[in-house]
């Protein structure tokens, strides 16, 4: 199992670890409730370091870029960033990725953990450009700091404005050391990304810079488990929960990163036949006033029959309602239709709703 540079100190701070993606990674530090609520109300930091970075360079690159990910990089300019998919010819989903421009030759990926390996060799089979393709992943760490106060507690080590806007990075010094700043998240919340390379002391330099400028405003280091229940509360999807290979970017709802306008990509075909045949499911948000708990894999009813799956569930711990993303029949896809959660045999009444849960 690997570790991050900032594993001596989630062992100070006695997180909860567990093995996600190949890495010892904490899961919460006290409770995934008290961290969720402290992104929300304030600022937390996030150690995300496992995930991966991969750059590519060459005079072809925004060409290799069109060709695999579905969204038009075309439109980047230097310093953004874009959300995007990479899809197989069938439209199953690889991955879900931002997509960094760092100048016409460059770009990088950054993608999901647990799909790193699969990502790279995916770029690399299909690498029909001649670019240069690097996976500098063990190079970077990443730490994430959400929240409606992040930008303050940020300033205060930064060695230049911090005025970025959504979609957006700079190069800048983090108490006193060279990092990528990018203003993007997973959380809903004003937030930021920071990318630098270095050994374990620099790592810890600036965790301990970060918590030292965010004490006024009770700072709070948060794991895994409310990185999750934040990015549902919102209806960000979770590559393994509510995408994979078996799901198309139509039915996920994500069609919005997909221009089928754009010149082929690998997957275009495959997803202007599923757009003309009609889709016989969606990915849907649900809610319920109950207090049950819904969890992947759980059915869904309607009218008697079984019409979809959960694939991501919680409670909300700012809306304390049960919610849910699901695939269900599209004839009950419509927001306001009434669906029930079925929970060890028990139909618990929920309706489809619109995104985001909760409402900033």
């Amino acid at each position: 199992m690997k570790t991050t540079k900032f594993y001596s100190v989630h062992q100070k701070l006695n997180a909860k670890i567990v093995d996600f993606a190949g890495f010892k990674m904490p899961i919460q530090y006290t409770s995934i409730i008290e961290e969720h609520k402290a992104v929300r109300s304030s600022v937390g930091v996030f150690d995300v370091s496992h995930m991966g970075e991969i750059i590519i360079k060459g005079e072809k690159a925004l060409d290799f870029v069109q060709y695999v990910t579905t969204n038009d990089a075309s439109v980047l300019t230097d310093g953004r960033v874009q959300y995007s998919l990479l899809c197989y010819e069938d439209g199953g989903i690889v991955d879900d990725l931002l997509v960094y421009r760092i100048n016409q030759n460059e770009y990088m990926f950054v993608v999901n953990a647990a799909n790193k390996d699969k990502d790279y060799d995916w770029l690399l089979k299909n690498n029909k450009y001649d670019v240069e393709i690097k996976d500098e992943s063990d190079e970077y760490s990443l730490l994430a700091v959400q929240g409606p106060n992040s930008n303050a507690v940020l300033q205060k080590i930064c060695d230049r404005e911090l005025n970025l806007e959504y979609y957006r990075f700079f190069y800048a010094k983090i108490a006193g050391i060279d990092a990528l700043i990018s203003r993007t998240g997973y959380t809903g919340e004003l937030g930021y990304e920071i990318y630098f390379k270095g050994d374990e002391d620099t790592a810890i330099k600036i965790w301990n810079s970060i918590f030292e400028a965010g004490k006024e405003f009770d700072i709070k280091p948060v794991g895994l488990g409310a990185r999750d229940t934040l990015r549902l509360e919102m209806g960000y999807c979770l590559y393994g929960n509510d995408i994979d290979k078996s799901t198309n970017p139509l039915e996920a709802s994500l069609g919005w990163v997909v221009k089928l306008k754009k010149n082929y990509f690998i997957g275009k075909e495959a997803l202007l036949r599923i757009k003309e045949n009609g889709l016989k499911r969606k990915l849907a948000p649900m809610v319920s006033h109950e207090k049950a708990f819904p969890r992947h894999g759980y059915e869904v009813t309607a009218d008697g029959n079984i019409i979809g799956k959960i694939t991501s569930g919680t409670v909300s711990p700012i809306i304390e309602k049960a919610i849910a993303l699901g695939y269900i029949d599209i004839n009950y896809a419509s927001e306001g239709t009434k669906v029930n959660f079925l929970i060890r045999g028990k139909e618990i009444p929920a309706t489809v709703t619109k995104l985001p849960f909760i409402k900033n």
